[in-house]
């Protein structure tokens, strides 16, 4: 098992490696709230690749990471991940507005 320290350097090679083998590439959270550390690991049965983080900021980057996974094995491995953006994302969900006053 491989910790990886660089954020941007775990997302590339973990989209490298679920591109190489989508059909056993497993992407795997862990948290453990007693400690507040985020374990992130993605693996193919081969290569494991793992890290490690107690920052709040890179928890927020793993919605990032979950939405290129997701779009990964929706729509195929050989997508263009320059189009997924996960703020577009949200923002094409309907807005619900909440019980209030009327005007």
């Amino acid at each position: 098992m491989v910790y990886i320290v660089s954020w941007d350097e775990f997302v590339e090679q973990s989209v490298q490696l679920f591109r190489a083998d989508p059909e056993s590439t497993r992407y795997v959270v862990k948290y453990r709230h007693c400690d507040g550390k985020l374990v992130l690991k993605v693996t193919d049965n081969k290569q494991c690749l793992k890290f490690k983080t107690d920052q709040a900021q890179e928890a927020k980057k793993m919605e990032k990471l979950n939405n290129v996974f997701f779009t990964l094995m929706s729509r195929g491995p050989d997508f263009d991940l320059s189009e997924v953006n996960g703020k577009e994302q949200m923002e094409t969900q309907p807005v619900k507005k909440g019980r209030g006053r009327k005007q």
